[in-house]
């Protein structure tokens, strides 16, 4: 018998899905093309999937009231993640429950100016000023050649093959594959003997008709636990054709890599589910650089992907359930062999993947990336890599030797567990500034809807410099902050239930007809992630008997590193407290990275190198971390910010 499906009908895009009896809200969002924040990972318990069901029937879960309240629960607000489809729905999706496409996402590298990959001749060696991207070696994996060949007669009767292989000597092949031997003989005799030989890391893999060697691609991709960034590499030139970026879909199953190892442990399709909306995400990158740039997806022979190490596993297909327990071990460390055809993906069938290597635990190919792109393996100073993220990265070189380690910051820097919190996407309060009152940017130049990391940071830092919060994380009431303590400022903070919260703007001001608030949880909960980077950096530094004032250096690498202020990130323990001009911003090092191992397989050999002399520190088994943690999570008494702009 036909089961019972329910009709869906999303306002105000007037999407509409079918579904059976018992789906969650959520899924059938997702069926719609509507992905929704899911920062929790569906627990239900942030409250940012919240949809306002019109007519029909979803009645709310157990969830529900706790983390909307009772007034929101009886105006037929629900938690996607949560309620269930009961009957035919009308559902309002509202927009702060959106996850917008249009996130600020970082696609080039600081120091490099935009399209400018340049070209060397191939075995001529890159230079590189440490911490710059410097030059990029021009010699891919792949070459074409163009060939005339003489047709066999009695007087020559070699292979195809063997008359290939003498007439792109000096360049030599592999044996060749039994699928380009099954096609090799009609291509050649097709073709008059005459065409482009197409080599990819040592593999024959084509014979196209007429001279195609000008016509040489390959594709760069930052594979983010939030973000996708594509770039299409002419490899003839080295020049960027166009860059590309997307949400991971993924997000819709939870913004940090724990929600989705556990999506992978607890669901049996899970790991399928998780690999095919990635791939297809990265095809659909394929598909709008291909369409912009005017050219022959057959013409794209490799794409280079680094992400972290549950990125990379799951794009592999490659369960990733082993890294959400002790001692958290990854299935690889060397770069897989695949080909495009193994992952699906949309390129010449013959083509290759690169995969980064890693280096262990959480720390993988987008560290190893970061370090290729910063040249930080070359570095004589003592250096320090930061990528601030759910997931902190820390690297430091030092002594030509590098230690890193990976934290679990948490989401607070992308905006979850913050009451108003959300990521960096239009209506995101993103700056602030506090002198006589409070000053704001919102992204996009509209109402403001919530608070993004960058803005967070800048709101607490300055809470700190005024006196109004206190080392301890503690929000002062009205008669306690300082005398000089503005009156517009001392108006924004609210008593109330015992607690004191800070108003960032008024329910008139704000796209909801809410208030905004800072409250004291949300204090606490930037506290938790700031100290957890603060203390890998302490930990790191304490190994190798330094101080801050013997760094350098600090690279802060990746797309929320970049738009946060140096001051600020000092103020609050964030970053060491050194010189604003020892900070340095390295862009989208994930991506950078990427890019020189597509133009040269000298560099691919180098990220293997890396990969292999990075020495791991887990500081989930150091007996030091939790003292350093603790102590982290209190914010510095001075202000080592001062006279330090951005």
């Amino acid at each position: 018998m036909k089961r019972q499906e329910y009709k869906i009908s999303f306002e105000p895009t007037g999407r509409q899905v079918y579904a059976l009896p018992d789906t969650i809200l959520l899924e059938a969002a997702a069926q719609a093309g509507l992905i929704l924040q899911t920062p929790c990972g569906g627990a239900g318990k942030c409250g940012k999937c919240r949809l306002k069901v019109v007519s029909g029937a979803c009645p709310p879960s157990a969830n529900c009231r706790p983390a909307l309240g009772e007034t929101e629960v009886a105006q037929g607000y629900r938690l996607a993640c949560q309620a269930r489809i009961q009957g035919d729905l009308v559902v309002e999706v509202p927009v702060t429950s959106l996850f917008e496409s249009q996130q600020q996402i970082l696609v080039q590298a600081a120091d490099l100016p935009p399209g400018s990959a340049r070209a060397l001749s191939p075995g001529r060696s890159a230079s590189a000023e440490p911490g710059r991207p410097g030059e990029m070696e021009l010699c891919p994996a792949i070459s074409k050649h163009f060939v005339e060949l003489d047709m066999p007669s009695q007087a020559d009767a070699r292979s195809d093959v063997e008359r290939l292989r003498t007439a792109i000597r000096p360049t030599d092949f592999d044996p060749v594959g039994i699928r380009l031997l099954r096609l090799l003989p009609g291509l050649l005799r097709r073709q008059g003997f005459r065409g482009t030989a197409v080599i990819v890391d040592g593999d024959l893999v084509d014979f196209e008709p007429g001279d195609t060697t000008s016509q040489c691609y390959g594709i760069a991709v930052d594979v983010g636990t939030t973000t996708l960034v594509g770039t299409l590499i002419n490899l003839k030139t080295g020049l960027d054709m166009g860059v590309e970026a997307k949400i991971n879909p993924q997000t819709s199953y939870g913004d940090d890599v724990i929600a989705r190892i556990r999506k992978c442990r607890e669901d049996a399709k899970g790991l399928a589910q998780l690999q095919r909306v990635i791939i297809g995400a990265v095809n659909e990158i394929v598909d709008e650089l291909v369409r912009a740039a005017g050219i022959d997806r057959a013409h794209i022979y490799e794409i280079v992907m680094a992400g972290n190490t549950t990125m990379q596993q799951i794009v592999c297909g490659i369960d990733p359930s082993a890294l959400g327990e002790l001692p958290f071990v990854p299935v690889f460390t060397d770069a897989p062999h695949l080909n495009a055809a193994d992952l699906a993906l949309e390129i010449n069938p013959c083509g290759k993947v690169f995969i980064f290597p890693q280096i262990g635990g959480f720390v993988g190919g987008d560290t190893v990336a970061g370090i290729v792109a910063s040249r930080l393996d070359r570095e004589t100073e003592t250096v320090l890599f930061v990528d601030i993220g759910t997931n902190g990265e820390i690297v430091l070189a030092h002594k030509g030797q590098m230690i890193a380690t990976s934290v679990a910051a948490g989401p607070a820097f992308e905006g979850a567990r913050i009451s108003c919190g959300m990521r960096a996407t239009s209506g995101a309060i993103e700056k602030v500034v506090m002198d006589g009152d409070l000053r704001m940017n919102v992204i996009g130049n509209t109402r403001p809807a919530g608070l993004c990391g960058s803005g967070l940071i800048d709101t607490v830092a300055e809470l700190l410099r005024l006196g109004i919060l206190d080392p301890t994380g503690r929000l002062r009431t009205p008669d306690e902050v300082p005398s000089t303590t503005a009156l517009a400022l001392r108006k924004r903070l609210i008593e109330q239930e015992g607690h004191v919260d800070f108003l960032l703007a008024h329910k008139t001001e704000t796209v909801s007809g809410k208030p905004l608030l800072l409250t004291q949880r949300d204090v606490r909960e930037m506290q938790l992630a700031n100290a957890a980077i603060s203390a890998g950096i302490s930990i790191l530094l304490e190994m190798e008997g330094l101080k801050p004032m013997d760094l350098s250096r600090v690279l802060l690498a990746g797309a929320f590193g970049n738009f946060i202020r140096r001051n600020h990130a000092r103020r609050i323990g964030l970053l060491p407290p050194i010189p604003c001009d020892r900070i340095r911003f390295i862009g989208n090092a994930s991506s950078l990275g990427a890019k020189r191992a597509l133009l040269s397989v000298a560099e691919k050999q180098a990220a293997a190198a890396i990969a292999r002399a990075v020495r791991h520190v887990d500081l989930s088994l150091s007996p030091d971390f939790q003292t350093a943690f603790s102590s982290a999570m209190l914010f510095p008494e001075d202000d080592p910010g001062k006279g330090c702009e951005g």
